[in-house]
């Protein structure tokens, strides 16, 4: 305690000087003014209560000019030294009782209090203990988990018996470790109240018996957790302007963001997810990598103590719908492709995909002497020795491998700068020189070598299904060839997920990774699901083409991320009517395949959402009631931390969609 006491006053103690020098000198301004309203009082009334004469008034003003003029008189009479000295004893004394309800705070409270935190740090940290939510800014509202109080309650005596509850449930050495913001249902109506999170060991947990537990549950069906955590404010790693982590791997604005993660912390959010994006950590040479702004940020949460969620992004940032950033490839993979275009996915117009790496590659030693899959390798083993703490103190919850465009299991078909339009079916992108040579590898073993080519009426990118030959009904999609092609086309991409996943269990041995599905539901009611077979998914109405993924997903004990948590209540939308989607029946056949399988399923919004209406329908699909199986998602993440979300009203609607999430 005396080591704080110097750091927070003797450290500082010329400041301290000058700012009680500061208070003095305000003190004896207050006294001249004071006492020159005083005096002006008495110019403008007589003692019978009218205006003086002027000889009067002169004679006044006289008298008013000798007080001022007189050392000792009059109403600036000069502070004597002793009450100066007494002053700055008090001040001192003031402060060291700060200084020493700050370290009790900081030491006994687990408060994240800065140093030199001032009082008004104080009484946010308060605040949000005794249920308020405190946004950046200093607006303060009760928290809708708050509850009545009744109307003699102080808070003062909510603090008072909060911070009680701390001291007497949970023990001090709980206080050193890291919190998993997670509350089974017996504690968390004691410390939601608060607004704090209680350190009790989350169903997510990275130990091993949380991580088998958590597996038991989700696998099996028949038990249903009592609290569903949830990973909200996804922060993408945008541009300098507007990023958190800019092309200098350099976090921008700590400041700013620290306050808003301070606000997810008071309504009991988990966790944020972040994207480390290869084009920002590896950018400039092979194997030379940066993660100075992820340590940042990652200290920055695990001080708060809140969960990670981390994405291995090996693609770019940019050119689809809803990207407004560039973040590319690195340089140094740029330069390879200038000479050798085909590392790049390939349409039949020989038009190049530069959103991440071709399939074809993953095992050609084109990139400077390695293969793809070693690339990735060595980037995640990278990450795991750089952050190795975080994942040993079950900071790192989970960690996403990205392995395709948008980080998801697919192949790029439908890139609008290529001029896909919704609800296009997409294209093939198969035509590399190294896809070329595995697919005549495959039609020669089929004993077919004419087989070795794309289809020739698969129509274009905004094309509809009855339009073309290969996906009309009773078109060639059914055919021996189309068998054999998709049959083919649909290997490669479970293969690309196959080996990425079984180095990135390697890299993050004993941790939690996860792969992302995207949810292609347009065309699901036609006979072919044509924008699911260009994506990958050899899914027509005769064949399950996801058991075949959730499958390889069990074998690596990977969790399944399908980011459409409220797809199936799209139905009345009519677009969607147009295109013959079925989002219902995707996210049904998706998950079937996933309980069947026993793998753990997380998910994340799929479209903007602000409103109770959106969020109620969020719940009901993550956390169905009339499941019979008692089966729902492990997690839940929220896209996105934006400032529009910290806006008040939305502000409030997200609390209280947090609290149910939790309940």
């Amino acid at each position: 305690m005396s080591a704080d006491m110097q750091k927070l006053i003797g450290a500082n103690e010329e400041d301290d000087e000058e700012e009680i020098e500061m208070d003095v000198k305000e003190e004896d301004n207050e006294d001249h003014e004071n006492g020159q309203k005083h005096i002006a009082a008495q110019m403008m009334l007589g003692a019978d209560g009218v205006m003086p004469s002027t000889s009067h008034q002169f004679q006044i003003q006289q008298q008013l000019q000798e007080q001022v003029s007189t050392p000792g008189g009059g109403a600036r009479r000069s502070r004597p030294l002793e009450e100066k000295e007494r002053t700055k004893l008090r001040e001192r004394h003031r402060r060291a009782i700060t200084a020493r309800i700050l370290a009790g705070l900081r030491k006994h409270g687990n408060y994240n209090l800065r140093v030199r935190a001032d009082i008004n740090d104080v009484i946010a940290a308060l605040a949000r203990e005794a249920g308020w939510v405190v946004l950046p800014d200093g607006t303060t509202f009760p928290s809708r988990s708050q509850g009545s109080r009744p109307a003699g309650d102080s808070s003062a005596g909510l603090t008072s018996s909060s911070s009680q509850m701390l001291s007497q449930q949970v023990p001090p050495t709980s206080l050193q470790g890291v919190s998993s913001g997670y509350c089974a249902s017996v504690e968390y109506n004691a410390c939601h109240m608060k607004g704090v999170f209680m350190p009790t060991p989350a169903p997510y947990d990275l130990s091993s018996s949380g991580h088998s537990q958590s597996s038991g549950m989700v696998g099996n069906g028949g038990e249903q957790t009592e609290s569903l955590p949830l990973i909200a404010g996804s922060m993408e790693v945008i541009n300098e302007q507007l990023g958190v982590v800019n092309m200098k791997c350099e976090l921008v604005d700590p400041d700013g963001l620290l306050k808003q993660l301070r606000v997810l912390k008071s309504i009991n959010v988990d966790g944020v997810m972040i994207d480390c994006w290869w084009g920002i950590v590896e950018a400039d040479a092979p194997q030379e990598y940066n993660w100075n702004g992820y340590r940042r940020l990652f200290k920055m949460v695990h001080e708060l103590k809140l969960k990670l969620q981390v994405v291995m992004s090996f693609h770019e940032c940019g050119g689809n719908v809803g990207d407004d950033v560039c973040i590319p490839l690195p340089r140094w993979v740029a330069e390879i492709g200038r000479s050798n275009p085909d590392i790049f996915f390939t349409d039949r117009e020989g038009r190049r995909n530069t959103e991440c790496l071709s399939w074809g590659i993953d095992k050609e030693r084109v990139l400077r002497g390695r293969t793809a899959v070693e690339v990735y390798f060595d980037f995640m083993r990278s990450f795991r020795v750089e952050f190795n703490e975080f994942f040993e103190d079950g900071i790192i919850s989970m960690v996403e491998v990205g392995l395709g465009p948008c980080g998801e299991l697919r192949y790029p078909s439908c890139p609008v700068k290529h001029g896909w339009r919704y609800p296009g079916i997409g294209e093939f992108q198969c035509y590399d020189q190294y896809m070329l040579k595995s697919l005549m590898k495959a039609a020669e073993m089929r004993g077919h070598s004419f087989w070795a080519r794309g289809p020739d009426n698969a129509g274009s990118y905004s094309s509809h299904p009855h339009e073309t030959g290969f996906f009309c009904d009773e078109g060639d999609y059914d055919g021996y060839y189309g068998r054999f092609f998709l049959n083919w086309y649909s290997q490669l991409l479970i293969n690309h997920g196959d080996l990425v996943l079984s180095l990135a269990k390697l890299a993050f041995e004993g941790s939690c990774i996860a792969a992302k599905l995207p949810g292609i539901h347009w065309w699901y009611k036609t006979s072919s699901h044509a924008a699911e077979l260009t994506a990958g998914f050899y899914n027509p109405c005769n064949r399950d083409g996801y058991i075949a993924i959730a499958a390889m997903l069990h074998k690596h004990g990977a969790a399944l991320n399908f980011a459409r948590a409220e797809l199936q209540f799209l139905e009345q939308r009519e677009d969607l009517q147009e295109a013959l989607a079925n989002p219902q029946g995707l996210v049904w056949q998706v998950l079937n395949a996933a309980w069947e399988t026993c793998i753990t399923v997380v998910s994340e919004n799929a479209f903007v959402c602000h409103d109770r209406v959106g969020y109620n329908k969020i719940l009901e699909n993550v956390k169905p009631v009339n499941d019979p199986d008692g089966r729902h998602f492990s997690s839940f993440t929220y896209l996105r931390l934006t400032p529009l979300l910290m806006e008040r009203q939305n502000f409030m609607e997200f609390e209280r969609f947090v609290k149910r999430m939790h309940d």
